[in-house]
């Protein structure tokens, strides 16, 4: 019998982030993992997400070997068993793993709710798998329903309806007039959480045009190193925060590090914006007073972003109830599976019966009559197996399904027969 889909969860929701760090997987390590898996418990298809918030297992199987995933992830990780259990949500029934899934993967478990990486976060963990061959026709079906699952998500919800996160905010809010620069530059100053946060959404978004600039160096150039982006060093920002038509700073310093002066006798070409996500703030308010100088503060920036989780949180039950709708679509396609075989067998079977029956005549037929007697016995062949077929689908629906392959297996004597 073809398996059903199982989940290992270890979240943000449950454990802590030294947890979380300490079990979080790589490409190079999700690959090793899965193929240890495979190795282990001779489990064929599976899938691993695993990022700053999360590490899960996605496996099918007809048997629970959740808890034993759960100690070979601690080893694989130097960690045990017994550490790692109290932290795991385990789920075991099928129909409860494809709704966590589909929830995780349209952001109703993300810590921004509706986040927009994680449909790519899983894009990649699915290319792993099948890089390895361990995504076989349940894990594709499973991972192009998410991907179609957001879709409509998108098309017929406001869930994912404006920038939910301050980072994603301020990004948005720049946004609104990039189209009035030319090759507009711009500066990110700061590089704490919320400052890494603004890179890591200007970079999903596809700007490469931009500088960084922190009062520590080497943490510039650690991210330089890694997206390839300009630095700006701090010693050198009063002399050159003229030439930056955007400025997105998050820094912290107890008075503004941007400030009027440094504005004030500039030759102004073009409106110059800026955005202070900074608490104490770390732009001068007052060189909105400059003409051309346009500034947006974190209020006028985090009410945005209320605005879109609000408008989020209400379409929750909206996103919820497309996702019964698929998990039901999803789980009727699987229980088929299971019959799969069993259909499969009882053709085989009754064409061998059509075939040997045929050869017993095809002496005495002409080529003609041949053609002819083909064509019939196929046709027959094709009106008897439909009753057999609908009767099993149907009994996938009522959870019967079992009963029926028994029955068919002993009238046909299928288990000497081939798939």
């Amino acid at each position: 019998m073809y398996g059903q889909l199982k989940a290992i969860s270890i979240s943000y929701k449950n454990a802590p982030l030294s947890i979380r760090e300490k079990i979080a997987l790589n490409e190079d390590e999700c690959k090793a993992l899965m193929l240890k898996i495979r190795e282990v418990f001779d489990i064929a298809e599976v899938v691993i997400l695993s990022t700053c918030n999360r590490t899960e297992i996605y496996f099918i199987s007809d048997t629970d070997k959740t808890k034993e995933l759960v100690g070979l992830l601690a080893s694989f990780k130097g960690s045990t068993s017994g550490e790692l259990l109290q932290y795991a949500d385990l789920i075991t029934v099928e129909q409860k793993a494809l709704s966590y899934l589909f929830e995780v993967g349209t952001g109703l478990h993300s810590q921004v709710i509706g986040d927009l990486q994680i449909p790519n976060q899983i894009k990649n963990a699915y290319q792993w798998s099948a890089d390895i061959q361990m995504a076989g026709p349940y894990i594709h079906r499973l991972l192009h329903t998410v991907f179609f699952l957001n879709k409509r998500v998108v098309q017929e919800t406001a869930f994912r309806d404006g920038a939910a996160s301050t980072s994603y905010a301020a990004v948005d809010t720049i946004e609104t007039f990039l189209p009035l620069l030319k090759e507009p530059k711009i500066l990110v100053l700061g590089l704490g959480e919320l400052g890494r946060d603004v890179i890591k959404t200007l970079v999903h978004k596809g700007y490469k045009n931009f500088t960084v600039c922190n009062r520590t160096i080497e943490k510039a150039q650690a991210l330089s190193n890694e997206i390839g982006c300009e630095i700006l060093s701090f010693e050198n920002l009063e002399s050159n925060i003229r030439n930056y038509d955007i400025v997105i700073s998050s820094i912290m310093a107890p008075e503004p590090v941007i400030s009027r002066s440094m504005l004030e006798n500039s030759a102004m070409k073009s409106v110059k914006y800026f955005v202070d996500l900074s608490i104490p703030r770390s732009i001068d308010p007052e060189i909105e007073k400059i003409p051309g100088m346009v500034v947006f503060d974190l209020d006028e920036i985090q009410q945005k972003a209320n605005e879109a989780l609000e408008k989020r949180r209400n379409a929750i039950p909206d996103v919820k109830n497309i996702i019964a709708e698929t998990v039901n679509d999803f789980s009727d396609w699987s229980n088929q599976m299971i019959v799969s075989p069993t259909i499969q067998k009882l053709k085989n079977a009754l064409e061998q019966i059509r075939k040997e029956e045929m050869a017993r005549y095809m002496k005495s037929l002409s080529e003609e009559e041949a053609i002819k007697m083909d064509k019939i016995t196929s046709s027959m062949m094709q009106k008897i197996m439909k009753l057999p077929v609908l009767q099993l689908k149907a009994a996938c629906k009522r959870g019967e399904a079992e009963t029926l392959i028994d029955v068919l297996n002993d009238l046909f004597d299928l288990e000497k027969v081939e798939a």
